[in-house]
């Protein structure tokens, strides 16, 4: 499991989110829900209705249900607006995302993407490498006003605890975990940026 909490530090010391409405793109299962706290109002939007109501879990947890409004949904056909809009660690999963930035441009001045960085042991490690790359040339073509990378790590206890999380990711995934088949207390990096474009 990554250290959720340095994360989130890591993302409210890079944007200063107090007194805005922010617009939260693949906000579903709430790990990072503590973004919330400074903003104004956070409309959060994710295409999984399981992750919103496991989003709605954590926003109660942390006493911030009041400030969150919470959509199953699709961000290209919402209509919202804010100050900033936030992509969590969902960017590069888009099939597209030059349109998807394009997109959070029309809902807010500010975008924060906060996502895998080229290169990171874990993005190869759950086969997402290309779609990182994707994601981050959209990226550098739109000139980012900020880029701060950062490193976590991905620990798991067993070899199995490893296999439970790669194996959604497919039979690449699942070969890759092997050579940590005997390895205990397993440790990956995980590189990732904070951008404002």
């Amino acid at each position: 499991m990554a250290d959720i909490e340095a994360i989130l530090q890591n993302l409210l010391a890079s944007y200063d989110f107090a007194d805005k409405t922010l617009v939260a793109i693949g906000a579903g299962g709430g790990q990072f829900a503590g973004y919330g706290s400074p903003a104004r109002r956070v409309i959060a939007i994710d295409s999984d209705a399981a992750a919103i109501a496991r989003l709605a879990g954590r926003v109660a947890e942390l006493g911030l249900t009041e400030k969150f409004e919470l959509i199953a949904g699709d961000f290209f056909t919402e209509q919202h607006r804010g100050d900033v809009v936030l992509f969590e660690f969902c960017l590069h999963e888009m099939p597209d995302p030059e349109k998807a930035i394009a997109r959070a441009r029309e809902m807010a001045p500010d975008v924060v993407i906060i996502d895998h960085y080229p290169g990171s042991p874990w993005a190869f490690q759950v086969v997402e490498e290309d779609k990182v790359a994707r994601c981050w040339e959209a990226i550098r073509r739109r000139r980012p006003r900020m880029v701060k990378s950062f490193e976590a790590l991905q620990r798991f206890a067993r070899y199995e605890d490893l296999l439970a999380k790669v194996s959604t990711q497919g039979e690449v995934a699942v070969e890759r975990a092997q050579p940590f088949a005997d390895a205990r207390d397993i440790t990956i990096r995980a590189s990732y940026a904070v951008v404002l474009l």
